[in-house]
């Protein structure tokens, strides 16, 4: 779909740029994003996203904004406590761009609802924060042929890779599953500035996806930890397994 004359101005910046140019920007244009989580890694995800002009955006979480979010989520403001956020998020980011159409999702994704949502949407963005939820994300990707860009968190440390593009691995190469990871849910500490550099990688990676560039995170972990300034990139395996999927 061309660009119009205003959305060649509010992008010139990409547009400028040998590796994007209007045949790029129009591609972005034309990608449907789901990001799943709308807290730390979902705000600047959600923002960069926005911004950059995709196409649509669908945003799904079932939570409300709390006073404790307000310290690393910069989506919200200490007006919107009580509030869902995908509801917040939904108008914040039609006033920032209103090129962009939102789709919020006021749900947590389950096996229920998986398969009938992420078929509407070419890319997957994990911004979750329990490991069921990766699994979910994971093998309905795997049965759809959606990549799916994964960023997890820690007190100072980060995590980014892209799982099922290219036919290269998948979340289940990196981390196995077992039945007791339903169970496991404990909040952790985490640096307020953390969840916006990874977050923001994980934009990143998306749009790099969308302009089929080489230096995809697809096979590769990256780990980040910001109090000693290490950057370092992991090789994932693909492993030969079964039809493991919770998705029977």
């Amino acid at each position: 779909m061309p660009l119009t004359n205003q959305e060649q101005e509010r992008y010139n910046r990409h547009i400028i740029l040998h590796d994007i140019r209007i045949q790029g920007q129009e591609k972005i244009k034309e990608t449907s994003i789901l990001v799943v989580g709308a807290g730390g890694l979902g705000s600047p995800i959600l923002y960069y996203l926005t911004a950059a002009g995709i196409g649509h955006i669908g945003i799904m979480d079932d939570d409300v904004v709390s006073e404790s979010n307000l310290q690393r989520q910069i989506l919200y403001d200490t007006t919107h406590v009580g509030t869902p956020k995908v509801t917040v998020a939904a108008t914040k980011l039609k006033q920032l761009n209103p090129f962009t159409r939102i789709t919020p999702y006021f749900t947590r994704l389950s096996l229920d609802n998986a398969l009938e949502i992420i078929p509407e949407y070419d890319i997957v963005m994990d911004a979750t924060d329990n490991l069921h939820a990766r699994y979910l994300i994971n093998d309905a990707c795997v049965k759809l042929g959606k990549p799916f860009v994964y960023g997890s968190i820690c007190e100072f440390s980060g995590q980014v890779s892209v799982f099922n593009y290219q036919n290269g691995p998948t979340y289940r190469d990196l981390f196995e599953y077992n039945d007791e990871i339903e169970n496991f849910s404990q909040p952790l500490g985490v640096i307020g500035a953390l969840p916006g550099i990874v977050g923001s990688l994980q934009a990143n990676e998306a749009i790099k996806i969308i302009l089929e560039k080489p230096g995809v995170l697809s096979g590769k972990l990256l780990t980040i930890d910001i109090l000693n300034n290490t950057y370092l990139t992991f090789a994932i395996r693909k492993k030969e397994r079964g039809e493991e999927s919770l998705f029977k």
